[in-house]
């Protein structure tokens, strides 16, 4: 196994299982190759925290009695090179005696952003860069946005008939899509750094929004977008494990300490109109630790994000039925009077899940940063 895309690839499918763990951590995988091109260590970013990839790689070497010793890491993200809540792991791969090291990709971190390259040039490792970028950028495209743009992704959710009807005139929509769909949904969530919603959807449906149909170590942060402080007491995602965020513009001290009780952290950020600043909330939610937000939401908060421009991806799940007017569909926004005013998406990725559609849509242009 001495070609370079195939070493990175195994990194790549070590990286992969971080997808549900490692956040606000990106998704990184290592595995180290002797001189006969065979895998004698491999691992990947635990939670947030724990070990990184290097260094669970380096441990399931020694596990294994294995001499690392002149070896070569593959890395699908540069080893970090500043002390967080672990030890600079550029250190780790030094101190171990690795040859070489090939990562795919240069950190986006600005306490990384090559230094650790360059640290390990400086030790004497040979260094090389470049297989397997692509992918392993995709992978973490959450955390590449944080740390550039100091925005999270921005993914929109939403289950509809093929004419994009989301629930009926009397808010009856479970369920629309297939328990296929259902579950696929799930892990979408679980890759989530935080979940968003509105509060149009917190009294209409007084939803969990938890992960419950996929297996996962880790359950996502609730946000709630909620102007007025409506919020009930009662309402489950203040149970959520990872906590709650609620964005306001209320000032009623009674209903902040109330909430404030129940364990859910209030963020007052009006704009001049009396309504949540959703540019602003992002922010904050990217200093957070958000990398992507996934929102489940109604039409109104939907097509504000929209409007707004806020909106990097949709994951749409459509149902071959037809429900008809009078409805409720996906987004309020518009009326626009010209075809080209429309919101223009990019076909990402379309599956077939049991009966239903599965459509990864990218606004264009918003993944080039």
């Amino acid at each position: 196994m001495n070609d370079f895309s195939t070493c990175m690839n195994k990194a790549l499918e070590q990286a992969a299982q971080a997808l549900f763990l490692s956040s606000p951590n990106p998704r990184v995988g290592c595995v180290i190759i002797d001189r006969e091109g065979q895998i004698i260590g491999q691992g990947f970013t635990q939670q947030a925290g724990g070990p990184h990839a290097e260094v669970m790689a380096l441990r399931d070497a020694s596990a294994k009695g294995n001499d690392v010793q002149g070896t070569t890491a593959y890395v699908t993200l540069e080893p970090c090179s500043h002390h967080g809540r672990t030890g600079p792991c550029c250190d780790a791969l030094v101190a171990a005696g690795i040859g070489k090291v090939v990562g795919a990709l240069t950190d986006p971190n600005p306490q990384v952003a090559g230094r650790g390259f360059d640290r390990l040039r400086a030790a004497g490792v040979e260094v090389e860069v470049g297989p397997g970028a692509a992918e392993s950028r995709e992978l973490n495209i959450g955390f590449f946005s944080r740390m550039i743009r100091g925005t999270p992704w921005v993914r929109m959710k939403a289950a509809s008939s093929l004419d994009g009807v989301t629930a009926l005139h009397n808010g009856n929509s479970q369920w629309i899509t297939s328990a296929e769909a259902r579950v696929d949904g799930h892990a979408w969530r679980a890759r989530a750094c935080t979940i968003l919603t509105g509060i149009g959807t917190m009294l209409a449906d007084n939803p969990r929004l938890n992960v419950r149909d996929v297996s996962t170590p880790r359950q996502p942060r609730i946000a709630v977008v909620d102007s007025k402080l409506d919020i009930p007491l009662d309402a489950h995602v203040l149970k959520a494990p990872s906590g709650c965020l609620i964005y306001t513009c209320s000032t009623k001290q009674s209903k902040i300490e109330q909430l404030q009780a129940l364990g859910a952290t209030i963020i007052a950020m009006p704009n001049p109109h009396g309504k949540v600043d959703l540019a602003a909330m992002l922010r904050d939610l990217a200093q957070r630790g958000t990398n992507e937000l996934h929102v489940e939401a109604g039409f109104k908060l939907n097509g504000s994000l929209i409007r707004e421009g806020l909106v990097d991806e949709f994951l749409f799940y459509q149902a071959p039925k037809l429900l008809g007017t009078g409805a409720m569909g996906i987004a309020s926004f518009g009326p626009l009077n010209e075809l080209s005013e429309g919101l223009q998406l990019e076909f990402h990725d379309v599956e077939r899940l049991g009966p239903d559609l599965r459509i990864v849509a990218r606004v264009q242009g918003r993944d080039k940063f």
